[in-house]
């Protein structure tokens, strides 16, 4: 598959971000029998990819913005152009040496989401997606599920825990999902759940408090393999609240509607 120049940027970056990232989960693993642990060489691990990652992109495209998780915001000159990174995202399954995390690009061109990447190291799994083009998983093509009966469906979401997140909300929605479905997965990944929406190995997903370097190379890859991804509310104020609600259009629809039911007894 010929890629675009812009996708062999953000390709580039991450694979040697991920490469990186795949010599320290090495270690995370050796260090599980430590006394210490190993979360501050996680930590370590996290900004030394972002650090790749902020150099090759500025490096190819030396005006672009950025938005990253732990950087920040960075402003360019060019401020049609911004960058959307995680270099790390799946941090607790890292430090638990359990091999699904990525590292997620998605560039974004006057506030619109133009192409996004998501590779996993462990798993040697590259998702790239362009706005028209498409979203590939190691160039082959992807497609959301067909599935149209909820019953029928696999969904992931994610589950908050101490310290973060609505628990009371998020045990209402899970009542409410479980009962109508086949299954509930919690990967710990965000942008691998997005991906794995748009490669159709869970046909829908929903989660809330996260961040826009969560999503947004998922979200693009989602819409560019025939899905919909919006927000709680059915809308596109997906960044801002923080709220996504992702599958094909009927998945989409069945579980905005379980969403929004209120909370059921015993």
């Amino acid at each position: 598959m010929a890629r675009s120049a812009i996708i062999n940027v953000m390709v580039q970056a991450a694979m040697k971000a991920g490469r990186s990232l795949a010599r320290d989960f090495g270690e995370v693993q050796n260090l599980q029998v430590s006394l210490k642990g190993p979360g501050d060489y996680v930590s370590q691990a996290d900004r030394k990819a972002e650090e790749i990652i902020y150099t090759e992109l500025k490096r190819a495209r030396p005006g672009y913005s950025f938005l990253m998780e732990e950087r920040g915001v960075v402003e360019g000159e060019d401020a049609q152009h911004r960058w959307i990174v995680d270099p790390l995202d799946g941090t607790t399954n890292f430090l638990h040496g359990i091999p699904i995390f990525a590292v997620s690009i998605g560039l974004e061109r006057q506030g619109q989401l133009v192409a996004g990447v998501i590779y996993n190291p462990a798993m040697d799994e590259l998702y790239t997606a362009e706005r028209g083009g498409g979203a590939f998983l190691n160039d082959r093509r992807l497609r959301v599920a067909a599935r149209s009966r909820l019953y029928d469906c696999v969904i992931g979401t994610g589950i908050p825990h101490l310290g973060r997140g609505d628990h009371g909300r998020a045990l209402i929605d899970l009542r409410n999902v479980m009962g109508e479905t086949a299954g509930i997965r919690r990967m710990g990944a965000a942008a691998l759940d997005l991906a794995y929406v748009a490669a159709g190995r869970i046909d829908g997903f929903w989660e809330d408090a996260l961040s826009p370097w969560d999503m947004a190379a998922g979200l693009l890859m989602i819409r560019e393999a025939g899905g919909f991804a919006t927000d709680r509310t059915g809308g596109q104020n997906i960044f801002d609240s923080g709220t996504v609600v992702a599958g094909n259009e009927a998945i989409h629809k069945a579980l905005l509607a379980a969403l929004k039911k209120p909370a059921t007894g015993r």
